[in-house]
């Protein structure tokens, strides 16, 4: 089992936000693989289950707001005895630049609030995961205003293709693991 760990703010009005990038990848990644999310009150998430490649696989979008993620990961976690081996989470990373993308097998939190959260929940930073460039930030603007804000179109568009290509990426880490999609997509 996988748990995919998507983080993003729940909302309309946060939908295409930077901050969102998690969620824009669960939506593409549930709809490559021909599954749908339901919504989990008691775990504070909507969850989309399927099997791939005779792994089950569950995509997770937390409804708790990015700064409070790791609470559904706990609930997750605590109900269904979940190793934190198989978690993956998947977030926008604002010191990459927007079409950059960048696995990883472990770390801190590098000041992303969603992921101090799941850290702290999860007891651990050894998890692998995905970083979606959303940068750069204009240095005149606070991190909190540039991560809520929407992308343009011409963003849009650039977005799409580096979410195309996560989905994918990701499916090959699926068979692969981390290191070879690390060589083959950092």
């Amino acid at each position: 089992m996988k748990i995919i760990f998507c983080l993003g703010n729940p909302g309309e009005g946060y939908k295409n936000t930077r901050h969102n990038a998690g969620f824009i990848f669960a939506d593409a990644l549930a709809l490559k693989i021909g599954t749908s999310f339901s919504n989990e009150a008691k775990f504070k998430a909507h969850i989309a289950k399927c099997d791939y490649k005779n792994e089950a696989l569950w995509i997770v979008k937390p409804q708790t707001y990015m700064n409070l993620s790791g609470e559904a990961l706990y609930a997750l976690k605590n109900f269904y005895k979940i190793d934190i081996k198989n978690l993956f989470v998947v977030y926008d990373d604002i010191s990459l630049d927007l079409g950059k993308i960048r696995f990883r097998a472990k770390g801190s939190d590098g000041g992303h609030n969603g992921i101090k959260s799941i850290i702290k929940h999860a007891s651990t930073q050894e998890f692998d995961r995905l970083k979606i460039g959303i940068g750069p930030q204009p240095s005149m603007m606070k991190s909190e205003d540039f991560v809520l804000q929407n992308f343009s179109h011409e963003q849009k568009i650039q977005l799409n293709d580096i979410i195309n290509l996560s989905v994918d990426a990701f499916l090959e880490y699926c068979e692969v693991g981390i290191s070879k999609v690390q060589n083959k997509y950092n």
